[in-house]
């Protein structure tokens, strides 16, 4: 029968069918909001009880996006969303008020460098080659907001790289950075969800000095790599002085709630360099994760 053609499929597609629906004849029935396609649906969508499949539509849309762009790894900065670019520091310290203000806009003024190293960092993971499949590796990926996170994708783009950014719905306004590449530029509602698409493809984290949200994301991937549920990748602690000063590291060994050994899940650097350099150290022996 090699002269009979059999269709790949038999059934409409969903998108037709969606189209088709737009034409139905007005009736009470047809009107009615249980008429509607479920996919149509989004009174129905949003319903308590759908969660569950908020959450499969939330990991499967990136998911799908990111593989259709050949993205096989990420290289993932964290960090403050309050941090300056150096040219913007100055500002701060003439808006401040108080004593108080004055010593915030201080230090926030000195981790101002930070914005540049990670620009750099990005530039320079943004350069890896393809690889024989045509699939890109260290691919730039940030949370899409401001200051670090604006940094990193800044630095993909100074290069003529695409970069990545898992944006997240928040009760203030907070829109994707204005070098994130738009087909690339995603929206999170469960911070779950957008956590677990950040480490999916990682196969290096920066951590730059950041608050709670950093803290969130930094440990939850050390807890990971602690326990066995991610292989170690590196992760790079920029800024020695600032997690020293926030995080005693040394005395939670010694109150031995966790390992000695377990300081060495992370790796304090100071430059975008000595971060690429380790990066590349570390999996020069070892092949590409997919």
């Amino acid at each position: 029968m090699t002269d009979t053609r059999v269709p790949a499929r038999v059934f409409p597609n969903a998108q037709d069918e969606a189209e088709a629906a737009k034409n139905l004849i007005q009736t009470p029935q047809t009107m009615h909001p249980a008429y509607r396609l479920a996919f149509q649906d989004n009174d129905f969508l949003l319903r308590e009880d759908l969660r569950p499949v908020r959450f499969q539509l939330e990991l499967l849309k990136p998911e799908l996006l990111l593989d259709e762009a050949q993205i096989a790894s990420t290289f993932v900065f964290y960090g403050s969303a309050r941090i300056p670019e150096p040219a913007k520091a100055e500002a701060l310290r003439e808006a401040a008020t108080d004593d108080f203000g004055r010593l915030v806009a201080e230090r926030l003024i000195a981790k101002s460098k930070y914005y540049d190293v990670a620009r750099e960092l990005a530039q320079l993971a943004s350069n890896c080659p393809r690889d024989l499949e045509g699939k890109r590796h260290f691919v730039v990926c940030s949370g899409g907001g401001p200051s670090i996170m604006e940094a990193a994708n800044r630095g993909a783009e100074d290069v003529g790289a695409e970069s990545i950014g898992l944006n997240i719905m928040l009760p203030h306004e907070q829109t994707p950075n204005a070098y994130v590449t738009p087909s690339l530029s995603m929206q999170f509602h469960y911070f779950a969800l957008r956590k677990m698409h950040f480490l999916l493809r990682a196969r290096a984290v920066a951590v730059f000095p950041g608050g709670f949200g950093t803290f969130d994301e930094t440990f939850e991937l050390l807890t990971l790599i602690q326990t066995g549920k991610v292989s170690p990748i590196p992760v790079l602690m920029y800024g020695r002085e600032f997690w020293e000063r926030v995080v005693n590291f040394e005395a939670l060994a010694e109150e031995g709630v966790i390992a000695r050994k377990d300081l060495d899940l992370f790796r304090f650097v100071e430059t975008a360099q000595e971060g690429w350099d380790y990066v590349r150290k570390w999996w020069r022996d070892r092949p590409l994760a997919a």
